[in-house]
């Protein structure tokens, strides 16, 4: 027998979805445990306990972690799996295996909307995705967005002003032009929190188009040249500055 643990946990350990998801799948009745409908906080014996979710058993496809990045396309869901059929970010790495040539899921950690495009990391190492994730975790990600139309210096400034959503204040957000044309103003958003649609409503807030959304970096971990729609793996310094962040 292995160590009990938490179905919640499971879910992480097998690539499916972060701890928080999981929870509420289970309590929405979706999850079963040997038939029988699976209750928040119930554990598990791996080894000998049936998982169902969906109708689907959920195992466990292998014991090494993977860390990726992927250059998400705009239009691709960031999502484990999409119940209106869409594509969604899972399928642009299934080609990733383990040593064994075993495919291995990996699922997203956080959210990157569908019309938005950039950096977005993947892992199916459950602890490290919980405490990214996490909303007391501070570490910054930065977006490039494209505006419709020439933007003054004060107008800009004040698209980093917080604003209410769900009935709770947004932090400030620094908030620098990098660039203009005659039709189009480039500009950084570095945020902390990144609640849901944040720069979109933002920019909705002050009368601002969004022609474009791009994440270029989390923290340290940079975009950079990948081309969009690929995936690569993260390197150790990577990994190791997001274990410590």
């Amino acid at each position: 027998m292995m160590e009990s643990i938490r179905i919640s946990k499971y879910f992480t350990d097998c690539g499916i979805m972060s701890r928080r998801a999981a929870e509420a799948e289970i309590q929405g009745g979706k999850v079963k445990v040997n038939g029988k409908i699976a209750t928040l906080g119930q554990k598990i014996d791996p080894a000998v306990d049936v998982v169902e979710y969906n109708g689907k058993i959920i195992r466990m496809l292998t014991n090494e972690k993977f860390y990726i990045m992927l250059n998400k396309p705009r239009g691709i869901v960031t999502t484990a799996s999409d119940e209106k059929g869409r594509t969604d970010v899972t399928h642009l790495c299934r080609d990733l295996k383990d040593s064994a040539g075993k495919s291995v899921r990996v699922y997203p950690i956080g959210r990157l909307d569908m019309d938005s495009d950039g950096l977005l990391l993947l892992t199916n190492d459950g602890e490290l995705a919980n405490k990214l994730t996490h909303p007391r975790h501070s570490i910054p990600k930065i977006y490039h967005v494209t505006i419709d139309g020439v933007l003054s210096d004060p107008q800009i400034n004040v698209l980093g002003n917080s604003i209410l959503i769900d009935g709770r204040e947004t932090v400030p957000v620094t908030v620098q032009k990098l660039a203009q044309n005659a039709s189009n103003t480039i500009v950084q958003f570095e945020l902390y929190e990144g609640r849901n649609r944040q720069i979109r409503r933002m920019c909705d807030a002050h009368g601002v188009k969004i022609k474009r959304l791009c994440r270029v970096a989390v923290g340290d971990v940079k975009l950079g040249d990948l081309p969009v729609g690929k995936w690569r793996f993260l390197t150790e310094n990577e990994i190791e500055y997001l274990q410590k962040c």
